[in-house]
């Protein structure tokens, strides 16, 4: 059984007068460790795709499933839960608050969490290290580079150790060797931490890194 699947699912937005229609009975399974692209113009609704996904959006219809979570058929206190526990986010603007540090930033997950911060900042000093920052860790996002910040923002995606990475353009914001490194971190961690992971790209040397590539058109997707 997939460890994600989405079924017949439709999400549209009022738009003057009629609603617009980003996704058309879509369907989607991503087995369990696999690393799948979705690319696709801007606009077809790739962001809208992943927020589904990750339950910081509800489907006007249809069924997500992740692990055995249905996604969208549970309780709004559930729905964070499950998603603060097992989701992790990075997207194109890394969302650091910029007047905390790069290791409270990383661990601020655990924190909300109300894990105590003698307990949280070893795990969040450990993946900074892993993700090239050990020299960085009290530097604010203003003092860090384009690909510093984005690290960071991987670092706190999987602070908590998530089943799923959902990744919306992470290198959207990047030159072209920033963009690989990211590129390579991303596939290095996903192999370390088993995940399973959906990455939103425009970028065809990120795609063809992942293990599925999918074209978002017309609401629907289909093999790219």
């Amino acid at each position: 059984m997939a460890f994600v699947s989405a079924r017949a699912l439709n999400k549209s937005y009022p738009v003057a007068s009629r609603p617009l229609h980003v996704l058309r009975d879509l369907e989607l399974e991503v087995e369990r460790g696999e690393m799948v692209a979705i690319v696709g113009a801007s606009g077809v609704g790739k962001s809208t795709l992943l927020h589904v996904l990750g339950g910081l959006d509800r489907p006007d219809s249809g069924d997500v499933v992740v692990g055995d979570v249905n996604v969208g058929r549970v309780s709004d206190a559930e729905l964070v839960a499950f998603r603060n526990r097992h989701v992790g986010f990075v997207f194109q603007f890394h969302h650091l608050l910029p007047e905390f540090s790069a290791i409270e930033n990383a661990e601020m997950p655990l924190r909300i969490a109300r894990l105590a911060t003698a307990d949280a900042r070893p795990i969040a000093r450990s993946l900074l290290e892993r993700v090239g920052l050990a020299e960085r860790l009290d530097h604010r996002p203003g003092m860090l580079s384009g690909g510093e910040q984005q690290r960071v923002a991987v670092a706190r995606a999987l602070v908590r150790q998530p089943s799923l990475l959902l990744a919306d353009e992470p290198t959207g914001d990047l030159d072209e060797t920033t963009a690989d490194a990211l590129h390579a971190l991303l596939r290095a961690m996903h192999a370390e931490f088993g995940l399973t992971a959906i990455i939103a790209t425009h970028n065809p040397r990120l795609a063809q890194q992942c293990d599925r590539v999918l074209r978002l058109e017309g609401g629907t997707l289909h093999a790219a």
